[in-house]
């Protein structure tokens, strides 16, 4: 054969020139044939052979783009041909506009769903759609996602004609692979040509409504993952003889067949509304980048877990790549810590739930290193992610600590693909588990995290607001099926069902599906059915047949049936769990592993276990029970002596095979359970103990996961089970310590009181003291500030006589704290001094750090502010290097408002930042909001009203205190300033609450919001009155504080409206009595600038001009141009008086440039008195 580009023969038979490369076959562009080089018409369809067909020109030559043709290549591809039928009569009824716009949602869900499996539209025909999937890229998968997309569209149309009332729309599918003529480069339409097309049309066009049809070739490629039933033999047109063809009925496993159960998977019916719920809220997180949380809630059986494995199904087959975690939390107690969370780690890390630490933590850093760039990240997460999976000694027992690295975490894998976090048996989750994920909903609001949450209702009587006032979150309960729909699971799945059972078991079942897959399960075991294809089949006539009443009795029943070797393997995986390993499972019974595995793959197929396949799943390999109803009834059947026994032996098995730290908790429900199973057995004594240090241990555990809910229950399960009365006084003591750490205080208190009491007993006074120190800070949290001194101090002075430890010095800063904020400045000094060297002397830089802040506290009081910023320095460097978040908020937050007392505001405004940056990081709402009101305080200091106005805003956004809305009160003076008093009245309405508060700072913010609002009013008498009581906790708060200094140019102003010359100069001597270091530049600029208005008054000129130059000067340099521009128009007004209009021209158009800035109305009108505006003044709210 001679090539035609080069010349070159080559041997008979040959399809590419050994020369040059170039094929040497012409391919019809119609059908796909190769034909000889020189034939002009194919051989196999009649088609011209045109010049478009010819090989490509010999290398080195070039054709022009408008007569080079692109090559045509054999390939092997799926077509896919879907049309609409029923849209003529659904057309009928609608207008032109209505029909247009059905049949444009059709097709935009034709091309949706085929990119989302990867297909390519062809073109569209009419109501037709052709798609083609193994060009230009072809995949191993290409056949079974054609299938796939097929199917999802037939569901997605006859879901639309559902919704537009128009049942009678549906869709009908063929796909066809094989080989076919592929234009290299093409796309749209004549991208792909051939017999196979035309077939593939033809296909389709035999299909029923609502159905998916294809050839021998397409089965074959895809029954590893497709159920398909025969659909019989068809006369094609242009085929010889009849073409057998297959329905396509569901996808049962993942792509390529991964995770297929060994029986038949029953039909999915009755739930499509639900999963096409899920499906959707995915795709709009994803696309949003936004969380999205789905709680799936119903009963045992009703369909939970089938939900969440088709919407698996769905996403493994399109090919958005997703990254997919999967965790299941444990029925032990109350749930064991956090269990479900590490196992999603360990899935993404590949760490099996037996893996030697060494080769976990090395797992650990390699994800790390694959997925968190940032060195400095991994090295935040590194060691609270080892904390979670049991791994690292790095115990922070800050929860927000640990919940900031763990969310950073996911929060990493979502920047690279839409992460989706599916958690199972939510019913056995653990407070701090629920927390977790409410919080990950709240703090990652830009990242495309999309949790899925199965549980049973009674999560909701444990969590009544679970999900609860966020946004993102979806709630599905899923009510029993109709019968429609169990009847079309029970006939899906064993065709030939008398019907006098069928109704039997539908009456009986009451809509759950599992009673009815349990019922063919227990057909099977009986031998009364038998497997044909993807379906069941009665092997005879089944005669009358008594079947339970309930799903509890049902699966009684079905285990009755089972041989007794069977009953006990299961007896025995009830006890373990819901999964367990061969080697658990020996050890409770006994029997080499070789022994047991004949009879956990019986039971396989018996379809009561099931074999863990995932490879990613830290759980693979283990065996589990389908169904946890399955597992407790098993359970049950257990004699007590036998179930004390069995969790002696789980318990042991556990500590030989795994680390203890990793599974503390479980160990500890065995040893309980066993206990509780035979109290007065005679090692009974013996159980208890190793129960009570058990439960200790996970009380520990939880403690230092800052599971604090958890601890608190271990702590005092441990504590019943005590022999010893100073042992339990002290696990009360740390029950009472993870109370108060969870918040619950009123608990924290009864059980610390309780402790004490039994410290005393026992003469333990040092415990005792201690355990006085804990309910004092429970005094002063609950606003016991002089409650709390006097607890404490008798406390500290019986550890006085101590020898010092980290405890003494923590209880003694700790005092200090108190006493500072108390304004028992004096008396704290001492005792800050004795805890700062404490703390140096035994290296304690947490407390060294809070130490620092309390004393700054002190010596900002004092006026001292310049040691207090370069203690406070100290105090946040020395917090941030030992990663104490707690400390280091509370330090930022004193330099932010110690800089802003110091008139240093930009760098205040860093501080502010850095404060902000740190609270969101690790996820803390209350210093969020308050370094937001810094934010808005300072940022209106600095003339930055719009932004000032956004970062309230945000505020309005989160939980609010009074505290927080203390902040929200500073807008008034923006509003005022612009003439929005509407606007104004309706901010100090709405944070009306501030005003009940007894804390200092409240009272003045309060009082300066309600003054302003008062003098834009025209009240200035209220006004000052207003002022005067934050003016009045000057002593207490001290006068550079924001509403103190601030309340005292209120009064001055208001005072200077009601012309009371006699009040402003009482409030100058405020003042005026500073100490040249008390005076801060602002301070010094405002005592200028009254002091002008008084002088002007006076009729003193020349202490006039150089009072306000000086006030101008200072305002200039503190980058504030809005009380510039206001001093500039008083001293423009005073020279108008005194006809000396060339000198104000410049102050007046300074000041007029800044108030048009700012929007600044009434100010814009003052100025325009003096000299008439060129342009319009803006209206209030411009």
């Amino acid at each position: 054969m001679t090539c035609q580009s080069c010349g070159t023969d080559n041997r008979a038979g040959s399809k590419f020139c050994n020369g040059c490369g170039a094929p040497l076959a012409r391919l019809c562009p119609a059908c796909g044939t190769a034909n000889e080089p020189s034939a002009r018409f194919c051989n196999e369809c009649g088609n011209a052979l045109t010049d478009s067909t010819s090989t490509p020109a010999p290398a080195g030559t070039s054709e022009s783009p408008a007569t080079a043709g692109a090559p045509a290549e054999r390939r092997l591809v799926s077509v896919l041909f879907a049309d609409l039928v029923g849209f003529t009569a659904a057309s009928e009824s609608r207008d032109a506009e209505e029909t247009r716009e059905l049949l444009s949602r059709y097709f935009d869900a034709c091309r949706r769903l085929i990119e989302l499996y990867g297909g390519t539209v062809e073109k569209f025909i009419g109501d037709a759609v052709m798609a083609v999937w193994g060009t230009p890229t072809a995949t191993e998968d290409d056949a079974e996602r054609a299938v796939r997309a097929a199917l999802d569209l037939v569901a997605s149309v006859a879901a639309l004609g559902d919704e537009v009332e128009a049942p009678e729309l549906r869709a009908r599918a063929g796909v066809l692979t094989g080989e076919a003529a592929v234009t290299v480069g093409a796309t749209g339409e004549g991208m792909v040509a051939g017999d196979l097309v035309n077939t593939a049309s033809r296909v389709q066009s035999v299909a029923e409504p609502g159905s998916v049809f294809v050839g021998e070739s397409t089965r074959r490629a895809t029954e590893h993952s497709i159920a398909y039933e025969d659909a019989g033999t068809f006369e094609l047109k242009g085929k010889e003889g009849l073409t057998p063809l297959w329905r396509a009925l569901r996808v049962v496993s993942g792509v390529r067949g991964t995770l297929k159960s060994a029986g038949l998977e029953a039909p999915f019916v009755g739930r499509d509304r639900e999963l096409r719920q899920i499906k959707d809220l995915f795709h709009a997180s994803a696309d949003a980048r936004k969380p999205h949380l789905v709680s799936l809630t119903g009963i045992a059986g009703i369909g939970k877990s089938r939900l969440a494995w088709e919407f698996y199904k769905y996403f493994d087959g399109i090919t958005q790549p997703i990254y997919w975690h999967r965790g299941r939390c444990l029925a032990y107690g109350e749930g064991v810590t956090y269990w479900a969370l590490a196992d999603m780690v360990r899935m993404r890390c590949r760490i099996s739930e037996d893996e030697q630490p060494p080769s976990a933590l090395q797992k650990l850093r390699s994800t790390l290193d694959e997925h968190l760039l940032d060195p400095e990240e991994r090295r935040f997460v590194e060691p609270r992610l080892g904390q979670l999976l049991g791994l690292a000694e790095h115990e922070s027992g800050d929860r927000q600590d640990l919940f900031a690295a763990w969310r950073l975490f996911f929060e990493r894998l979502a920047d690279q693909y839409p992460t989706v976090l599916a958690f199972e048996d939510m019913q056995w989750a653990d407070a701090s588990l629920l927390d977790f994920v409410e919080y990950l909903l709240e703090w990652s609001r830009d990242h495309p995290l999309y949790v899925v949450t199965l549980a049973r209702p009674e999560l909701l009587e444990r969590r009544p607001n679970w999900g609860a006032g966020h946004r993102n979150f979806t709630s599905l309960y899923l009510e029993p099926l109709p019968d429609e729909a169990m009847r079309d699971l029970l006939t899906g799945l064993v065709p030939g069902l008398p019907a006098n059972l069928t109704e039997q078991i539908l009456a009986r079942a009451e809509g759950v599906p599992l009673y009815a897959v349990e019922t063919v399960r227990m057909l099977l075991d009986r031998g009364l059915l038998v497997q044909q294809e993807s379906v069941y089949r009665p092997t005879g006539e089944i005669g009358e047949l008594d079947v339970p009443e309930t799903l509890h009795a049902l699966i009684a029943a079905r285990l009755d049936g089972l041989s007794t070797d069977e009953r006990r393997v299961l007896q025995d995986g009830a006890v373990l769990g819901k999964t367990f390993t061969r080697a658990a499972l020996a050890n409770l019974s006994g029997r080499a592993e070789a022994d047991i595995e004949p009879l956990l793959v019986t039971l396989v197929r018996k379809e009561v276990l099931s074999r863990q396949a995932d490879p990613r799943s830290p759980e693979h390999g283990q065996y589990g029970f389908l169904q946890d109803l399955v597992r407790h009834v098993a359970y049950e059947t257990l004699s007590k002596r036998d179930r004390r026994d069995k969790h002696l032996a789980a318990a042991e098995h556990l500590r030989a095979s795994m680390a203890e730290d990793e599974v503390i908790e479980v160990l500890a429900s065995h040893y309980l359970a066993a206990y509780r199973a035979a109290p007065t057995a005679p090692d009974a004594a013996d159980i208890k103990e190793w129960a009570c240090r058990a439960l200790t241990q996970a009380g520990e555990r939880a403690a230092s996961l800052a599971a604090a809910a958890e601890a608190q229950s271990y702590f005092e399960q441990a504590a019943e089970l005590s022999a010893d009365a100073l042992a339990e006084a002290a696990l009360t003591d740390r029950a009472g310590q993870m109370a108060r750490r969870a918040g619950a205080m009123a608990e924290a208190r009864a059980l610390l009181d309780r402790a004490h009491d039994a410290y005393v007993l026992q003469g333990e006074v040092r415990s005792a003291a201690l355990v006085s120190a804990l309910l004092a800070e429970i005094d002063f949290i609950e606003g016991h500030a002089q409650q709390a001194v006097a607890r404490l101090e008798p406390a500290l002075e019986t550890l006085k006589d101590e020898e010092p430890d980290s405890v003494v010095a923590a209880v003694t800063a700790q005092f200090g704290r108190f006493l500072v904020l108390s304004e028992h400045e004096d008396r704290a000094a001492p005792i800050l001094e004795r805890a700062l060297q404490l703390a140096e002397t035994l290296a304690l830089p947490e407390t060294l750090a809070e130490a620092l802040n309390s004393k700054s506290i002190g010596l900002g009081r004092a006026d001292r502010l310049f040691e207090a910023l370069v203690l406070l320095e100290a105090a946040v460097s020395l917090a941030l290097e030992n990663n104490f978040h707690a400390a280091a908020l509370r330090a930022l937050n004193n330099l932010s408002v110690m800089l802003n007392s110091s008139d240093r505001d930009e760098d205040a405004l860093v501080t502010v930042g850095r404060g902000l940056d740190l609270a969101r990081r690790v996820g803390n709402r209350d210093w969020e909001s308050s370094f937001l009101g810094h934010m808005v305080g300072v940022l209106t200091e600095l003339d930055r009203w719009d932004e000032a106005l956004e970062r309230a805003a945000e505020i309005e956004e989160l939980p609010l205190t009074s505290f927080s809305q203390s902040f929200l009160l500073i807008p008034i003076r923006i509003h005022t300033e612009r003439g929005e008093v509407d606007h104004a009245r309706a901010v100090l309405a709405r944070h009306a609450i501030v005003r009940e508060s007894d804390a200092g700072q409240d009272v003045a913010h309060f009082g300066l919001a309600e003054s302003r609002l008062l003098r834009a009013l025209g009240k200035p008498e209220e006004a000052l009155a207003a002022a005067d009581r934050a003016i009045g906790l000057r002593f207490e708060l001290g006068i550079t504080l924001y509403p103190v200094k601030y309340s005292v140019f209120e009064a001055l102003e208001a005072a200077f409206s009601l012309e009371d010359h006699g009040r402003a100069h009482d409030l100058l001597t405020i003042l005026d009595g500073l100490a040249p270091g008390q005076l801060t530049p602002l301070l010094r600029a405002q005592q200028a600038r009254f002091r002008a208005r008084l002088a002007a008054h006076d009729g003193e000129p020349s202490a006039v001009a150089a009072d306000f130059e000086t006030a101008e000067s200072i305002f200039r340099a503190l980058d504030m141009p809005f009380r510039l521009a206001v001093t500039q128009l008083e001293h423009a007004e005073w020279l108008a008086g005194k006809q000396e209009s060339a000198v104000s021209a410049p102050l007046l158009a300074d000041a007029k440039d800044t108030f048009q800035r700012l929007r600044a109305v009434p100010w814009l009108e003052r100025l325009n008195h003096l000299e008439p505006a060129r342009d319009p003044v803006l209206a209030p709210g411009s």
